[in-house]
């Protein structure tokens, strides 16, 4: 994360240098860009730091969720900072045009060249974090990393655009082309800013742990002698490697109050060694023919009963 941050401020500078010198449109939106990633590398920071927080009386649940807060407001920066100034870059290019100033084209070129191989080696990197945080790919849940991985994937693509943008505009004379970069690469951020957005959001809301241990779980309930039907299971994500599992169950009849206790540490316990981010485990543990004889119109009092 810190490799990422230095590279982003190094070639943010650089790329402003040279779009102010060039007066070159592509390369001030990949500068925004830039700009974009270094301040949504501090945010990531501060969602690491803080979503490491133990829990405590005002958030009994912990903290876990802080890293969605921050992959949102990350988001929105490249959304931003980063897309809706590209957008403009390429529409002012498109209305006034712009003198193109070979030496400083030269320069810019140059510039994002040295970017590309940064952001490139930052990607490398990222992808490797990834590769071994998740054993092959699930890395990419944690959404500080996928953020990383995905502004790193973009900077290399925006660059790219950029440098045959600039290139074609000294080629063939017409700023056409890179305007049109300059609108590549907004549309490019602004898709990605969508889909981080779209997935912080989802699990700011509450989103359920994957089907796999969902089902898990129901398995696990199911094949327990004492349980006679699983009447709902209701499991949310709180942080990268934290989450709430709630289960509605009707035990066997005639079970008395301590086996049922019994019971119900034994089925926490399992669920905890099947799935280990699951720790907030609870238990609505009902006897059917207690709830139904406790809900009769004898029992409550209403009338009508046959």
């Amino acid at each position: 994360m810190l490799v990422a941050l230095a590279a982003n401020l190094v070639i943010a500078v650089a790329k402003a240098v040279g779009g102010l010198l060039a007066g070159s449109p592509a390369l001030l939106s990949e500068a925004a860009h830039s700009v974009a990633d270094s301040m949504n590398e501090v945010f990531l920071l501060a969602a690491l730091r803080r979503s490491r927080r133990p829990a405590d009386r005002r958030h009994p649940f912990g903290y876990g969720k802080e890293r969605f807060f921050w992959s949102l407001l990350a988001a929105v920066g490249i959304f931003v900072m980063g897309g809706c100034f590209s957008f403009f870059q390429g529409v002012e290019a498109l209305r006034g045009g712009s003198e193109e100033k070979l030496s400083g084209y030269v320069a810019g070129l140059v510039v994002l060249g040295v970017a590309l191989l940064a952001e490139g080696a930052s990607l490398v990197r990222a992808l490797y974090q990834a590769h071994r945080q998740g054993r092959g790919g699930d890395g990419l849940r944690d959404p500080a990393l996928r953020t990383v991985v995905a502004e790193d994937g973009t900077a290399v693509l925006g660059v790219t655009l950029a440098m045959a943008g600039m290139a074609l505009h000294m080629v063939t004379g017409q700023v056409v082309w890179e305007a049109s970069a300059s609108l590549a690469i907004g549309a490019l951020l602004v898709y990605v800013a969508y889909r981080l957005g779209r997935e912080a959001r989802a699990q700011l809301i509450g989103e359920a742990a994957d089907p796999e241990a969902s089902g898990r779980i129901r398995v696990l309930l199911d094949a327990q002698p004492e349980i006679d039907s699983v009447e709902a299971l209701f499991t949310m994500k709180m942080g990268l490697d934290a989450l709430l599992v709630a289960a509605r169950v009707d035990l066997m009849p005639g079970l008395d109050s301590e086996r049922v206790e019994e019971v119900a540490v034994r089925i926490k316990r399992s669920i905890a060694s099947t799935i280990p981010e699951a720790d907030q485990i609870f238990l609505d543990v009902t006897d059917r023919l207690a709830a139904e004889a406790r809900e009769s119109p004898a029992a409550t009092g209403e009338r009508g009963g046959a």
